[in-house]
């Protein structure tokens, strides 16, 4: 974002190639954890319009379709659609706490409105609501929901879910990205991936590799980084903070309730950041 809060459509395109040159091989865009609370529908498109425009013959591009209102994420997902993304993450609706037989009918809904595959978000510290085992059983049947972002921190019914469906598994928590991936799990949907993107990519290429022992190297390696861009104040703000410390991003502006980093967090953050080897 600019300093006036206004969106950096231009600083967004070079993010994405910034990512793209160190290791993703995807990106996803209007995802909750980030911004997308109080970005406007038009804002959200534009934003997958722009990374589309910059990226999107290298990248998979994946624009985050979920609320709480089963329509409003329909539109939002037709939108996204028509605006260039591969993929949709959809989280779970929120709040308003709805039974299980309702997530299951949301994200159907979700999936039957578009052709685009739909990694399912299940993040209940952040949401109110898990994803029941059982749930997600019935959600692979599904032939377009095709993927699963896991914040939910139980290791055992992730595997659970994996030895009975086909669904893909992504670590949605960073300090959980190596046990999710030596159970199976293909990848990571990362925050600390923006500063230590080289190094995940490494980490997901020696478990594929069977190098267990250079794979918790480098998780040992990142502990003081996650610690850092995760506890010390909210994700995004760390992330934005750090960009722009390096030069990445032109500004850290968040919007409220959001607040940009403190000269004390700031500190904080490079110190974590040094200590993993992140300079």
């Amino acid at each position: 974002m600019n300093p006036d809060g206004s969106l950096d459509l231009a600083g967004a395109q070079e993010l994405a190639v910034h990512l793209m040159d160190r290791g993703h091989d995807g990106l996803v865009v209007n995802g909750t954890t980030g911004e997308s609370p109080t970005t406007t529908d038009a804002e959200k498109i534009d934003l997958v319009r722009v990374v589309v425009e910059a990226v999107g013959q290298r990248a998979h591009i994946i624009a985050g379709a979920g609320s709480n209102n089963t329509a409003h994420s329909i539109e939002s997902a037709r939108a996204a659609a028509k605006a260039g993304a591969n993929g949709l993450l959809v989280v779970t609706p929120y709040y308003s706490k709805p039974p299980q037989e309702g997530v299951l009918a949301h994200f159907t809904a979700v999936a039957d409105a578009t052709d685009l595959p739909v990694m399912v978000y299940d993040i209940p510290g952040r949401t109110g609501t898990p994803i029941h085992t059982q749930t997600l059983l019935r959600m692979a049947e599904h032939p377009r929901i095709v993927a699963v972002k896991d914040a939910k921190g139980d290791l055992f019914a992730a595997s659970e879910v994996m030895s009975q469906t086909d669904l893909l598994w992504f670590s949605g928590d960073d300090a959980l990205n190596l046990a999710h991936l030596t159970q199976g799990a293909v990848g990571m949907v990362s925050v600390v991936g923006h500063v230590a993107s080289l190094q995940y990519a490494e980490m997901v290429a020696a478990v594929g590799q069977g190098n267990l022992a250079r794979a918790i190297e480098i998780h040992r390696q990142l502990i003081p980084a996650v610690n850092a861009v995760m506890h010390i104040t909210q994700g995004a703000i760390s992330v934005k903070a750090a960009l722009h410390d390096r030069g990445v991003l032109s500004s850290d502006t968040v919007r409220l309730p959001l607040v940009s980093a403190t000269t004390d967090q700031l500190a904080q953050l490079r110190e974590g950041l040094q200590k993993s080897g992140l300079t």
